[in-house]
């Protein structure tokens, strides 16, 4: 299951630590924390809110706080994404995979792509979506290449999305699908295809962030 798309203005990506903590891709290893880690965490890294006061709002001892603090950490940073991305070059490459994948280019899609690359959808259980994460190159470039034969009438656009760019996919001018991208080395090595219809429906309102 992907996480949480997040529509944000483009200036969020000028905050490097600010977007990267709600990148899709950090949002999934956040996913991976208990509720109380999750919570404390975002609030302490992200919000720079005092101990004191995430413990007030949790109803935990500081001490407490401090060791799920630590916990949370260790377990992100054993996770997290590590290849920062030029954003010029982030959007050069979102726009080549969007461009191929409306067009249905078998090639621009082997080119852009790592050879790793993962492709995980998020149906919701109410929604056609792959049931499991699609890896490779050669897979999911033939994958999505028969995307434009299968939906012609799709429309695909760009879209900023958890303070990257990203890509939209509309179907009888209603969204159908949210496409998350994490580009490492020039590359795409991660699809997030979000089309659980209780996340995109927050996706009609621009979340604002700010530290």
């Amino acid at each position: 299951m992907a996480a949480e798309p997040l529509p944000t203005s483009p200036e969020v990506a000028e905050d490097v630590e600010l977007a990267e903590s709600v990148s899709i891709a950090m949002l999934t290893v956040l996913e991976t924390l208990a509720p109380a880690e999750r919570a404390v965490f975002v609030l302490r890294e992200v919000f720079e809110v005092p101990y004191a006061d995430i413990a007030l709002a949790l109803d935990k001892t500081p001490a407490a706080v401090r060791q799920i603090a630590h916990r949370a950490r260790e377990h992100v940073a054993a996770r997290r994404p590590r290849i920062r991305v030029d954003r010029a070059e982030h959007q050069r490459v979102v726009d080549r995979f969007l461009a191929a994948l409306g067009t249905g280019d078998l090639q621009v899609l082997l080119d852009v792509l790592a050879p790793g690359v993962v492709l995980v959808a998020d149906g919701g259980g109410e929604v056609a979506a792959f049931r499991r994460p699609v890896v490779g190159r050669e897979r999911v470039a033939s994958l999505l290449s028969r995307f434009r034969t299968l939906a012609p009438d799709a429309v695909v656009g760009s879209v900023s999305l958890n303070g990257a760019p990203a890509g939209r996919i509309d179907l009888a001018g209603e969204l159908d699908t949210a496409i998350s991208l994490v580009v490492a080395d020039g590359r795409i090595s991660r699809i997030y295809a979000i089309r659980n219809p209780h996340k995109l429906a927050r996706l009609g309102e621009e979340a604002t962030l700010s530290r």
